[in-house]
């Protein structure tokens, strides 16, 4: 691993500052046995740099609150989006105008997963 940051402008000689390897299980996991990793599928959070084909690594031992973006199952199939509290009311709604916000109520058969805290893809 390099000690030093990198500048995105002008060249820097890192070789001087190589270390041993880097852990990421020690960076981006900090819960284990509740971390999951999920495919993403689709464009519906594209808006929150989450593209088709990334990795999401997900916490179930988080809170699901408003603003987090969130795994729900909804009618037994996984979903992504942002948990928003809206006149009063929880729904899921997507990061792409393109798809309209799923209101959550009590009768539905939609249960909040988990919480999304990292997302891995390509550049």
């Amino acid at each position: 691993m390099v000690t030093e940051s990198v500048a995105a402008g002008f060249p820097s000689p890192a070789d001087d500052y190589v270390e041993a390897g880097i852990d990421l299980n020690e960076h981006l996991i900090a819960r284990p046995s509740s971390t999951f990793f999920l495919r993403v599928s689709g464009d519906s959070m594209i808006g929150a740099g989450i593209h088709h084909g990334d990795l999401l690594i997900v916490d179930r031992s988080l809170e699901p609150r408003p603003g987090r973006i969130v795994v729900a199952a909804v009618e037994g199939a996984f979903t992504l989006k942002r948990l928003v509290r809206h006149q009063g009311r929880l729904r899921l709604e997507a990061a792409n105008p393109a798809y309209p916000p799923l209101e959550l109520s009590d009768a539905d058969d939609t249960r909040l997963w988990g919480v999304a805290i990292q997302v891995i893809h390509p550049l």
